[in-house]
């Protein structure tokens, strides 16, 4: 088992951020974007309340087995699209290593 793993995390002015995460630790994508300081609020604590970590998924990563959690909320964020995800609802796991995301627009 691998004791890390390597994403891209891209921000919203399309600058690739680089971050090696490590395992075993029970970390999502809004907890890692958080802790490497980029613009993901977060707001709700990573409960699928709210969209404020919402991003798309640009890797060929087949993580789109979302709860009905996420979709109610998905449903309700803007610029929704089918790579659509609340980073708060996607486990760092072994299989995520070489995930690539993008942070959606704000809405107002």
């Amino acid at each position: 088992m691998k004791e890390s793993i390597n994403i891209t995390i891209i921000d919203r002015e399309d600058a690739p951020h680089a971050i090696e995460v490590p395992l075993g630790i029970d970390l999502n994508l809004m907890e890692v974007g958080k802790g490497s300081d980029l613009p993901i609020e977060g707001t709700c604590g990573g409960m699928a309340l709210c969209a404020s970590c919402h991003c798309y998924v640009e890797s060929d990563h087949d993580i789109f087995d979302r709860s009905d959690d996420e979709e109610d909320m998905l449903d309700q964020a803007f610029f929704v699209e089918d790579n659509s995800r609340l980073g708060c609802q996607i486990k760092m796991t072994e299989e995520m290593d070489g995930l690539v995301v993008k942070l959606a627009e704000v809405g107002d």
